[in-house]
């Protein structure tokens, strides 16, 4: 699966770990986490990462 880094603070969101401390569980791909998930770092929206 496909990794997506956040653009403002370069947070890797890696489908294999997913975010477990937000309710996200490992193997959860980027397109599967929900509209208002949010980097875990600095707070931005699903819509300023791209793909690694």
């Amino acid at each position: 699966m496909q990794k997506y880094v956040c653009s403002l603070c370069q947070y890797v969101y890696d489908p294999a770990v997913g975010d477990p401390d937000h309710g996200i569980a490992p193997g959860t791909a980027f397109e599967d986490l929900p509209a208002d998930w949010c980097c875990p770092l600095c707070g931005a929206g699903k819509d300023v990462f791209e793909e690694e």
